[in-house]
């Protein structure tokens, strides 16, 4: 089997699952004040000093939880919960992923206020739009973005839409999820000279999107942020995430995020190098395919391309059968046969947003990967471009 969907979760690293098979182990509650409990205490905290160093934040502002959603609905709700007296706008961009289009959407039943903001062509958020959505009005009562876009792999200006929040006394959330381990990440450079709790607050990742288990995941939290938690009972991890600390997960998300960002020069040149075979390939081969997403600061290994006159969905079950693994979008919503909300978002009609392809490419990949998908593509996009899924409107 060909592994190109590494975007919706990239194979588990020999570095996290040792970190984990010798933390899990020990035996020790973390919170317990007697030896094993402290031993254990000792390894969650050398997890979360080697995290806070990665992503260049403090140690306490680091909040394990179990996977990206977690960390956005903490972050998301935890702040509006926390919000200010009069403040009920939330600015989201368009374009987001489901984990906060669908959190945001459960607030607005609860008075919450969408100030959208659009993206351009190639999926880029405009820091002026976003700045004018934060002052349109009294102030917000949170912000939020991607740091990459999930399914075109249009990389942001994380900087500049911190900038925009804290001169705006907005706090903002970024989600990192599809950027930790792919890209430069760091908590205090982009929020900058911000004090108190506008501008960059909060940054969520999930483990298995660079190599840790699945369940694995982390909040950085600014020491200065007001945020309610969701969950309650022990008053662990500053009262934000009560409950048994897991000690293995964080070790090995730890190991993964150390190993990712060891690698993250030479690995991304590399997949930038496959990527663009690949892409120069499909043109080759497929005249009218077009790559979505920014051209060039998108994340290294995202391929998303629209197929004209072909269903997606077709194309993803005949690459399949031969042996290809690719996606039509976010892995959160597979089974689930809608046009994609992220093409729409660039402007591209149901039609476009019904003949895309994901494919990503990871630590797995190489030159042989490419050649076969190269080498099934043309076949592929034949049999869908003739499917009735492809003319619907």
């Amino acid at each position: 089997m060909i592994y190109l969907d590494h975007a919706a979760s990239a194979p588990l690293r020999i570095s996290a699952r040792d970190a984990w098979v010798a933390a899990a182990s020990e035996v020790g509650n973390a919170s317990s004040v007697h030896g094993s409990g402290q031993a254990a205490r000792r390894l969650l905290e050398d997890a979360r000093e080697a995290v806070a160093r990665r992503l260049g934040c403090e140690p306490i502002e680091v909040v394990f939880t179990g996977g990206g959603t977690e960390s956005i609905n903490l972050a998301l709700k935890g702040l509006w919960w926390a919000r200010a007296a009069g403040r009920d706008a939330v600015v989201l961009p368009d374009g987001e992923h489901h984990a906060t289009l669908d959190t945001v959407s459960w607030l607005g039943t609860r008075g919450a206020v969408v100030r959208p903001v659009g993206l351009d062509a190639v999926g880029r958020i405009d820091p002026v739009s976003f700045a004018e959505a934060l002052g349109d009005g009294p102030p917000a009562a949170l912000a939020t973005a991607l740091v990459v876009n999930n399914e075109v792999g249009t990389v942001q200006d994380a900087a500049a839409l911190s900038t925009a929040a804290a001169a705006a006394g907005v706090p903002l959330h970024l989600d990192a999820v599809g950027a930790v381990g792919h890209v430069p990440v760091s908590f205090a450079q982009w929020r900058g000279g911000a004090s108190g709790s506008a501008g960059l607050v909060a940054l969520s990742l999930s483990g298995h999107k660079f190599g840790a288990p699945v369940g694995t995941g982390a909040l950085v939290v600014s020491r200065h942020a007001a945020l309610a938690p969701l969950l309650h009972g022990g008053g662990q991890q500053r009262g934000l995430r009560s409950g048994t600390p897991d000690v293995a997960g964080a070790a090995a998300l730890a190991a993964a995020l150390g190993e990712a960002s060891d690698d993250l020069e030479s690995e991304g040149a590399r997949l930038r190098a496959l990527a663009d075979r690949l892409v120069a390939g499909i043109r080759a081969a497929i005249p009218a395919a077009e790559l979505l997403g920014d051209p060039v600061g998108r994340v290294p290994g995202n391929v998303h391309v629209l197929f004209p006159g072909a269903a997606g969905e077709s194309m993803l079950f005949l690459l399949d059968q031969a042996g290809i693994s690719v996606s039509i979008g976010s892995a959160c919503q597979a089974g689930v046969a809608e046009p994609s909300h992220v093409v729409l978002a660039l402007g591209r009609d149901e039609r476009a947003a019904r003949s895309v392809l994901r494919m990503t490419l990871g630590a797995t990949s190489t030159d042989a990967d490419v050649d076969a998908v190269l080498a099934a593509l043309p076949e592929a996009y034949a049999r869908a471009s003739g499917s009735r899924t492809a003319d619907r409107s």
